[in-house]
């Protein structure tokens, strides 16, 4: 999985992180869960704040 993966890395936080509110995450927090997530293997680096609001939105959606 890789940071443009959006929709795969929201499934994957839904799952993982079922009692967390996505509206409310901090960006640091979100991007340490991504990087945690099973088969994510991208570099830390690639990683800004356009594509964390991209996936948060992603997982707002899912998470609805």
């Amino acid at each position: 999985m890789k940071w443009t993966d959006t929709l795969d890395i929201a499934i994957g936080l839904t799952e993982t992180k079922s009692d967390v509110d996505p509206r409310y995450v901090r960006f640091t927090d979100l991007m340490n869960w991504v990087m945690a997530l099973p088969g994510f293997d991208d570099d830390p680096n690639r990683c800004n704040e356009k594509v964390l609001e991209a996936i948060q939105m992603a997982w707002i959606d899912e998470a609805d």
